[in-house]
């Protein structure tokens, strides 16, 4: 027979809603939700009027995230079918990929996994992560300073002058021509301007690559300072896009933009979920189309790897290059062993070393020199 005390169902309903918010990204600590009940006991509650202010009150939802709080609470209390989305605010920057895991299926990280890094998990874990104030690294100081000329570029429509190239450069010349009577004296030439390419850049932050998600992240802050078409992604349980926190200059500022943007730090591993979401909205699938995409993960995927396998190729086929950098490649003769690298292995143009921050820039900035091929 279980001792634990049984909540009044009376009560239930609000500590649920509670639940319900964290489900969706927003931060309630339990100290929050106790407010919340005896801000109702003090109100009554005469009606759902007084309830909304007594959550408003005490659960102090981001002012931009406003509309989707109202939309959660319709439905909670007022048994609203749909949840409309709307084109505002920072919702549309994330997509959930499944409900929370926290049955006996998918149960939650334990502590040995967790400290460890090395399992990969189905289950959601909410949790909000604060990045150490650290000095910056050497491979950091590199990519600061090289990324903006040794990224890779792409030939631009526009055309300007050159001293050799495949065009003519006729009102160049003409002009020329007046001032020398005439004579046609050197025959002006133009070439392509080069433009920086696009690039993207997604990042595992499950929970098996827990020892290399502040690095990583200090790796994205740089290159999105550096490079003014670049889109950063974090996938785990969700997909979200994390590119406008990480504009943001100053470093610290800006990890915890982030930290506060993605609620699945240290959780599951859903990769090929993740990128079929990815492709599967025309605004971030666009980010892909003629773009150098790297993705930063171990290839601990819990899903199925035939989803994975058609994600990747589909990005392949939409994207300039695709590399994947993993920290189980340390070596020169590393061979996939897990199911999901060796489903995406053909589909990849690169699968090396993505252990530490130098291998990772040193890999960026070689980019500069491919060809797709």
């Amino acid at each position: 027979m279980s001792t634990e005390p049984q909540l009044p169902r009376a009560v239930r309903v609000f500590i649920s809603f509670s639940a319900l918010l964290r489900a969706n990204g927003f931060a309630v600590a339990p100290e929050q939700t106790t407010s919340f009940l005896a801000a109702i006991g003090l109100l009554g509650p005469r009606s759902l009027d007084d309830i909304r202010q007594s959550a408003l009150a005490t659960l102090a939802p981001p002012p931009e995230r406003r509309a989707t709080f109202d939309r959660l609470f319709d439905l909670h209390f007022r048994g609203s079918e749909t949840i409309e989305r709307t084109d505002e605010g920072e919702d549309d920057e994330t997509v959930r990929l499944q409900e929370e895991g926290r049955g006996e299926e998918e149960p939650l990280l334990s502590d040995e996994a967790s400290e460890s890094g090395l399992t990969a998990t189905r289950a959601e874990a909410l949790v909000e992560r604060r990045f150490a104030v650290t000095s910056t690294s050497d491979a950091l100081r590199r990519l600061a300073r090289e990324a903006p000329r040794r990224l890779p570029k792409r030939r631009g429509h526009r055309r300007m002058r050159a001293r050799r190239g495949p065009f003519a450069d006729l009102r160049r010349t003409l002009r020329d021509t007046v001032r020398s009577d005439g004579e046609i004296l050197r025959l002006g030439h133009l070439k392509r301007r080069q433009r920086p390419r696009k690039f993207l850049l997604l990042i595992d932050v499950s929970g098996s690559m827990k020892a290399r998600t502040e690095e990583n992240m200090k790796l994205a802050h740089a290159l999105v300072q550096a490079a003014p078409t670049i889109e950063v992604f974090t996938l785990g349980t969700r997909l979200t896009r994390v590119t406008r926190a990480l504009r943001i200059k100053r470093r610290e500022q800006a990890l915890n933009a982030a930290a506060h943007l993605v609620s699945d730090w240290d959780g599951g591993t859903r990769i090929g979920d993740a990128l079929q979401a990815f492709l599967a909205v025309p605004r971030f699938g666009g980010y892909a189309r003629g773009a150098a995409v790297v993705i930063v993960s171990d290839g601990l995927e819990r899903g199925e790897p035939d989803a994975l396998r058609d994600a990747v190729a589909k990005l392949s086929r939409r994207a300039w290059r695709v590399s994947w950098l993993t920290p189980l490649a340390t070596g020169a003769g590393f061979r996939p062993q897990t199911a999901a690298l060796v489903a995406i292995e053909r589909f990849v143009d690169d699968l090396v070393d993505g252990s530490s921050s130098a291998s990772i820039v040193a890999h960026v900035l070689a980019l500069g020199r491919r060809r797709a091929a």
